[in-house]
């Protein structure tokens, strides 16, 4: 493949067992390896997961030094990869969690962004739970000469958020996802993956929960919107190659990032 770098999606269903999880998580790795991967990016709260939220969610929330990125970064260290997954992070308030990404290698924690779009839409509420992130720096990373940035689920729903990774010099932009299952949602979450890869010029990979919760449909995107990898409905990992050249062959073709006349500013 080149100088091209193999990203995994690993889409699976985390439950309230935090020692399952990262049984899982591990599986998924081993799996994600075997067929090229050098990053795997996991679904949104990949270290615990109950539905409804209740208040099991923040007795088993972690903080970064805790057991479950340490497990991350062990898995990382074993397998000489990039591990990118969602975890439900302590937070100030104690009846709150973070719902925080984490991104690691074998020698620890690369990038860290807490969700800053709270789902409190299509009848839900996560901020009855969870903590907002602050807006910060966009968190990016690399890996294999490709700069890696983070966001989150309903993130996708405000372009700006992927608007200022790209102006952050990103090639691949990272979506762990608890896409909620609802009519049209499967529709949103694939429009919206190849919107944010189109209009940016970057890659999206995008890991999701399956069905029932979730719609599933985990992918990678590349550069001009095309799917160049997906899956369905199961509990599984593909991988798509991204390449740097691909990225700049874009840019030279469509170059809407340079020609744009407005700039992203936070509220």
């Amino acid at each position: 493949m080149g100088e091209s770098v193999g990203v995994g999606v690993a889409q699976f269903a985390p439950t309230a067992s935090r020692e399952v999880n990262l049984d899982s998580i591990g599986e998924l790795v081993e799996r994600a390896v075997a067929r090229g991967a050098r990053l795997v990016v996991f679904p949104e709260y990949s270290s615990y997961f109950v539905d409804p939220f209740d208040e099991s969610l923040a007795a088993n929330a972690e903080t970064i030094e805790g057991p479950f990125v340490a497990g991350l970064v062990a898995l990382a260290a074993q397998h000489d990869v990039h591990i990118v997954a969602g975890m439900v992070e302590r937070a100030d308030d104690e009846q709150r969690v973070r719902n925080t990404v984490v991104a690691v290698n074998g020698a620890g924690v690369q990038a860290l962004y807490r969700k800053l779009h709270l789902y409190d839409a299509f009848g839900q509420r996560e901020s009855d739970w969870v903590e907002a992130g602050e807006i910060t720096e966009p968190q990016t990373f690399e890996c294999e000469g490709l700069r890696f940035a983070l966001q989150t689920c309903y993130d996708l729903r405000f372009p700006e958020v992927t608007r200022l990774l790209a102006d952050a010099g990103a090639d691949v932009v990272l979506v762990p996802a608890e896409w909620v299952r609802g009519p049209l949602k499967e529709y949103h979450w694939q429009t919206l993956l190849r919107a944010r890869a189109i209009e940016n010029t970057l890659y999206v990979a995008a890991a999701d929960h399956p069905p029932p919760l979730g719609v599933g449909h985990s992918a990678v995107i590349d550069p001009q919107g095309v799917e160049i990898a997906a899956m369905g409905t199961g509990t599984d990992v593909v991988v798509g190659f991204v390449d740097r050249a691909a990225v700049e062959r874009v840019r030279r073709t469509n170059p809407a990032l340079a020609l744009r006349r407005f700039r992203v500013e936070p509220r």
